[in-house]
């Protein structure tokens, strides 16, 4: 339809002497007054507090034409400025409280914790995971109980995880072994693809003995990504505390390549943040052995490094939504039973309130403080806290700093001949690459032998 037969359509519409364009004007102004008084009026309490203030919905839509997917984390962090850490926002006709201060998120964390406890299932969640059965979606009472307990007492204890040692070397091992292989022909490899397989394999092998190697590696690798990613893009969230505990960390090599253009007055170098990680880590295993778990509380800057990525970029910045079981009080404000509960850990790991430089890589920050992954300090909150924390900390943290510490030690890792990193994030409530990192492993160890598994 061009310009002129438009203005001639809209023309007959505004036409108040035709008595059908008077009637269709007419009822589409009722109908918007009534949409926009009703969100209202569901806006208001009753009897108690007032609702968290909040910007302006439009009828039924409510704020969602305003929202950007990409840069949720970020718009929420802005409104925040406008209109406090304990904020309303319309998604349609759903009420959705976002919290953004470590104050308000231990009043719902903690204070208020069995009644916030309940995640907010999406409706496609329900097919993906058996009807919200799994641990991730299911509301928290008897049977969600039961199923943490097997988590935390069979699989997560101390005891299981030393136990395991052996399968979590061999596997990161084999990571080596394939890597070096890689090497020889100059080959580059997916890093994420290799770490999440790495971890697959440790998780499936302490499920029940399972494993993934040879030439099925690379394209099962690939499919299995693939297939979680497509999920997960589904439900609107990143389930990889359930899926697999430690890919929370999986950005670390990506974000050690991203920090080094952030500072302008002194930029960090590529070569500056292999160096300096290069020292710690050959300082303590040196270049004629390889890395052991042991090894790990002797590499207090590369745990620093990992706390410090998270604390900038975590990998599910808005957590998993929380979903109250009643109408609640939460610093004088009332939240209404069944809203969606975002917490913006994103934005509470930025807040100079709590932070000094909060958006400069430092990870001597953590050299200096005893901040751990545990969500007691509610300004750093990487795996949540409350009743609803990640049940596999522990295993995560091992994981990953000794697959990330392997990798370090055992290669430098280059960019293929004509390309550069791409470190362009995309974000689903989940912040990951848009491209994948693809590097060149070159072998760094002075015995051959030590490639071998």
């Amino acid at each position: 339809m061009d310009a002129t037969s438009s203005n001639f359509t809209l023309s007959k519409i505004l036409n108040t002497e035709d008595p059908y364009s008077s009637i269709m004007l007419a009822v589409a102004a009722l109908l918007a007054v009534i949409c926009y008084f009703w969100i209202q009026g569901k806006s208001k309490s009753r009897n108690g507090p007032p609702l968290p203030p909040g910007p302006w919905p439009l009828p039924i839509v409510g704020n969602l034409p305003f929202l950007n997917s990409d840069i949720l984390h970020t718009q929420f962090q802005a409104l925040t400025q406008k209109h406090g850490p304990l904020m309303k926002i319309h998604l349609g006709s759903k009420l959705a409280i976002v919290i953004s201060s470590p104050d308000m998120a231990r009043e719902v964390l903690k204070t208020h914790d069995i009644t916030f406890a309940n995640h907010d299932l999406p409706e496609v969640g329900k097919i993906n995971t058996y009807g919200g059965e799994d641990i991730l979606w299911s509301p928290y009472g008897t049977h969600w109980r039961r199923l943490r307990k097997l988590c935390v007492m069979k699989m997560f204890t101390t005891p299981t995880l030393e136990a395991s040692y052996s399968t979590r070397r061999e596997e990161t091992r084999q990571t080596v072994v394939y890597m070096s292989e890689m090497a020889r022909d100059g080959a580059p490899v997916n890093l994420g693809e290799q770490i999440f397989l790495s971890i697959f394999n440790v998780v499936t092998r302490m499920m029940w003995g399972a494993t993934v190697e040879g030439e099925e590696r690379t394209s099962l690798g690939n499919e299995l990504k693939t297939l979680i990613s497509d999920i997960s893009d589904i439900e609107g969230i990143q389930n990889y505390s359930d899926f697999f505990p430690c890919e929370e960390e999986e950005d670390f090599l990506q974000y050690l390549i991203r920090v080094k253009d952030e500072d302008e007055k002194a930029p960090l170098s590529l070569t500056h943040v292999k160096s300096l990680l290069m020292d710690m880590v050959l300082g303590v295993v040196g270049t004629d052995s390889i890395v052991e778990e042991s090894h790990l509380p002797k590499l207090p800057y590369l745990q620093a490094v990992m706390k410090e990525t998270l604390r900038l970029h975590p990998t599910l910045p808005l957590l998993v939504p929380h979903r109250n079981s009643e109408t609640s009080v939460v610093a004088g404000y009332t939240v209404p039973k069944d809203s969606k509960i975002f917490i913006n850990v994103w934005a509470i790991h930025r807040d100079p309130k709590h932070w000094d430089e909060p958006n400069e890589f430092k990870p001597e920050r953590f050299l200096e403080n005893s901040l751990d992954f545990n969500g007691g300090d509610f300004k750093y909150l990487p795996f949540g806290s409350g009743r609803r924390i990640c049940a596999a900390i522990n295993m995560a943290e091992r994981l990953v700093l000794f697959n990330i510490a392997s990798l370090l030690h055992s290669f430098d890792w280059v960019a293929p001949k004509g390309q550069k990193f791409e470190v362009e994030e995309k974000f689903g409530l989940v912040l990951k690459l848009k491209s994948p990192l693809v590097a060149i492993p070159v072998p760094r160890l002075s015995d051959p032998k030590l490639y071998t598994a």
